[in-house]
């Protein structure tokens, strides 16, 4: 062979194998989004669990059928659309073209039928809504009927709410796992698929891109529009140290910090290559919640005792510190929201009376038993339940503060056993500002019994003025019937709310298209090399 010619090959070989080489680059190095969730991931059901990291991850690997735009609107997500018969007594869906499961199967009518009845076991509005309901089939794969048996002025918006419980849907196998038992498989239709064998609870969660997923045509809205994927997997990474996490994503180790500590803002505010941002637009109310199944909060005078030792701007500055961020209200239902009202003497959230808490707790007949008071350190509640375990001592109540991680805490919540014997008496918690703006949905003012949430506080008078605040459709009557419904809650105090507030996210600038939600997602977001 001529040199030349041996010469020529040599280097069109060299550029070849250079050419290989980049596209193997490319494919050992996908676009990675690394995120810090306010908590570890330790149970991947959101339908057994409303722990808020749980929902988190199913929107990340479900879908919904309708969602709600940045305006509060309800629209289409998997649906096409929907047919209301003239009296709203009948509704006719339909599902989009192109909907697949992670394991490759269609959606159907069934599955989405079988994801309703469960959700709504557990779901406060799926509960009402499902009482109301004389029959839900399918007329095919892809259209399914709804019919009432009563009215239902909610029927779109408790479908597509954009609180826990959420109704995500799944394989009809998956979906008829009773709602007391927790799912065993995790395949969705969303826009990522949860990656199980790389899932070490209390380290990482790993999702990547379902290449089969198609968006909506729509620009996204909050939750509403095209949920498109511009990055090739996203990590989760447990930093439960606050400190720790800010300086790693100051330092570029991470691309977003879902909720940083705000008394550590300013470590990365002058950071030019960090964007903090409030991304929540409704924010969150803090609850103390009593457990009313077990002494001594199954009396009603020591739950009433719990609504004397809070001063909303003690709790608020401990939890929150910037005033900025955080507000008190006298409301059991979110304040600035159209259901807010004070009506029962609801201003006594405001300001702490231990003297009349006292008093109430004697009238109880607390008789000196240990208190179990949960506390996540871990969790932003924490400075709140420190508190409150200080305010308990100081009325007379022996109180134990038992330290676990959130995680932990959103399991041992669900017993009803003693105290002694893997129970409790009494833990934080923080309902979204959306679901606190609706009697329907807020889980701390359900008074269901054994339907409501963790804790189960009972009042059938309660239930029956939230049931007419749902009928009534006069406005001036519907004012009167919420403002007779909170004044009834106020004397149940099924929970202590100790004020409400926002809380910013941190994120590297390489991000663009970070979107304002309710819950992190973690769809159009695209990462600058």
């Amino acid at each position: 062979m001529h040199p030349t010619v041996f010469s020529r090959s040599l280097l069109a070989a060299s550029v070849l194998a250079l050419a290989g080489s980049a596209a193997t680059q490319v494919q050992a190095d996908p676009k990675v989004l690394k995120v810090i969730p306010y908590a570890d991931l330790k149970i991947v059901d959101p339908i057994w669990t409303t722990a808020t990291i749980t929902t988190h991850h199913g929107f990340m690997i479900y879908d919904t059928l309708i969602a709600q735009d940045e305006n509060f609107q309800v629209q289409p997500q998997m649906l096409e659309g929907w047919k209301a018969s003239d009296d709203k007594m009948t509704w006719t869906f339909t599902l989009r073209d192109g909907l697949k499961f992670h394991d490759g199967a269609p959606v159907r009518s069934a599955d989405c039928i079988a994801s309703i009845k469960r959700w709504a076991e557990r779901d406060l509005g799926g509960q009402l809504l499902i009482s109301r309901t004389e029959s839900l089939e399918a007329v095919d794969d892809k259209t399914f009927v709804l019919k009432l048996n009563k009215p239902f002025g909610q029927v779109l918006e408790t479908l597509g709410k954009i609180s826990s419980n959420i109704l995500f849907i799944m394989p009809e196998r998956i979906a008829s796992t009773s709602s007391a038992e927790q799912i065993k498989e995790t395949i969705g239709s969303g826009p990522y698929r949860f990656v199980r064998e790389e899932w070490v609870p209390g380290s990482k969660a790993v999702y990547a891109k379902f290449e089969d997923y198609v968006p909506r045509s729509e620009p996204p809205s909050m939750l509403a529009g095209g949920k498109v994927v511009k990055v090739d997997r996203v990590e989760w990474y447990y930093v439960p140290n606050k400190s720790t996490a800010m300086a790693a994503l100051n330092a570029g180790e991470y691309d977003f910090y879902e909720a940083p500590s705000i008394d550590l803002l300013p470590m990365v505010q002058s950071n030019p290559n960090i964007t903090v941002k409030v991304l929540n637009p409704v924010g969150l109310q803090v609850a103390m919640r009593p457990n009313t199944v077990i002494p001594p909060f199954d009396n009603v005078k020591a739950r009433q005792a719990l609504q004397y030792i809070v001063d909303q701007s003690e709790y608020m500055t401990a939890m929150v510190g910037n005033p900025d961020f955080w507000r008190a209200c006298p409301s059991l239902f979110w304040c600035d929201s159209p259901v807010m009202t004070s009506a029962g003497g609801g201003e006594r959230l405001l300001t702490k009376d231990l003297d009349k808490a006292k008093a109430l707790l004697a009238e109880s007949g607390y008789k000196g038993e240990k208190v179990v008071l949960m506390d996540p350190t871990d969790h932003p509640t924490h400075a709140a339940a420190l508190l409150t375990a200080a305010n308990l001592r100081k009325i007379g109540m022996n109180v134990e503060v038992q330290a676990m991680d959130w995680a932990t805490l959103t399991s041992r919540r669900k017993s009803k056993n003693p105290a002694d014997e893997g129970g409790w008496n009494v833990f934080h918690t923080r309902f979204g500002g959306d679901a606190s703006s609706n009697p329907i949905t807020h889980l701390g003012t359900n008074t269901g019994c054994d339907k409501a949430w963790f804790g189960w506080p009972c009042d059938a008078e309660a239930e029956k003025l939230k049931e007419a605040w749902v009928d009534e459709l006069d406005d001036a009557k519907r004012k009167d019937v919420l403002d007779r419904y909170h004044t009834r809650l106020m004397e149940v105090a099924p929970f202590t709310p100790v004020g409400q507030y926002a809380i910013p996210s941190a994120y590297s600038n390489k991000l663009e298209g970070v979107l304002r939600t309710p819950t992190m997602v973690l769809w159009n977001i695209s990462k600058k090399e």
